[in-house]
């Protein structure tokens, strides 16, 4: 079987400037999620961070990358436009990308979904309900009726995004609000995954059923396709009549 290529994305900017935060992930949130995905088999996770060269996702770590899973939050504004363009380009090609929270603000999940991707907050320690409302779907497998966070981040509807093409969760906070919290679509030749859960004062990303949907969202978006963007001038399969327009635009120094 051949080894499956994860990219692991955060900015790595609270882990170092917070001590709550550092203290929850010592090593950065990005290093927590990559080593419970490493404990699948057949994986290769590496992981990239905001102040590497090229933010960590040159075009050759993209290149053997199958899945990027990324996490922001203060630091959108600082990710530079081209590499935005480096990732949608391979998103569009058949790379899957998977966004974690915070990150439903970055310039590459706006750049993908058209639309604002605004919400309502309140860090306030709710309680999150997660609804399973799709148990069929891969995504969903080994997760029940529903599973509870105990503290959480508040985000509220409305949540400008497209309609999904798949809503899988839908959450219910402690202060009365509920969210779409879990929601695929297709873009271009890639699969995209949105998942809710994981503000960084919060062990989020300790919860086996954080980590659970986590683990199967890159298994589903693996890419299976590349397909880079082209526009050939194709040849007939079939043999096709004289076309007497072709022999007139010649005449008159049309190409």
């Amino acid at each position: 079987m051949n080894t499956f290529k994860i990219t692991v994305w955060n900015e790595a900017r609270h882990e170092k400037t917070n001590p709550k935060v550092h203290a929850i992930y010592p090593n950065g949130i990005h290093e927590t999620i990559a080593g419970f995905l490493s404990r699948e088999p057949n994986v290769e996770v590496r992981t990239a961070t905001l102040d590497e060269p090229d933010h960590g996702l040159t075009q050759n770590t993209l290149d053997a990358t199958e899945v990027l899973v990324w996490w922001g939050h203060i630091a959108h504004g600082e990710v530079k436009d081209e590499i935005v363009e480096r990732v949608k380009k391979r998103v569009l090609e058949g790379m899957g990308l998977i966004v974690l929270h915070s990150g439903h603000y970055s310039k590459i999940f706006k750049a993908l979904m058209g639309t604002t991707c605004s919400l309502k907050w309140r860090e306030a320690n709710d309680k999150e309900r997660l609804w399973n409302i799709l148990p069929s779907h891969p995504i969903t497998k080994g997760i029940g009726e529903y599973f509870e966070i105990p503290s959480e981040e508040m985000y509220g509807e409305p949540f400008g995004i497209p309609t999904p093409d798949e809503l899988l969760f839908i959450s219910w906070f402690s202060g009365g609000e509920v969210f779409r919290s879990g929601a695929t679509w297709l873009r271009g030749n890639g699969r995209v995954f949105y998942f809710r859960p994981g503000h960084e004062t919060y062990p989020s990303y300790h919860q086996p059923e954080v980590q659970r949907v986590i683990t199967n969202a890159v298994h589903w978006a693996r890419q299976t396709v590349r397909i880079p963007d082209a526009v050939p001038n194709s040849p007939a399969l079939e043999q096709l009549p004289p076309d007497e327009r072709a022999a007139e635009r010649s005449t008159i120094g049309y190409q």
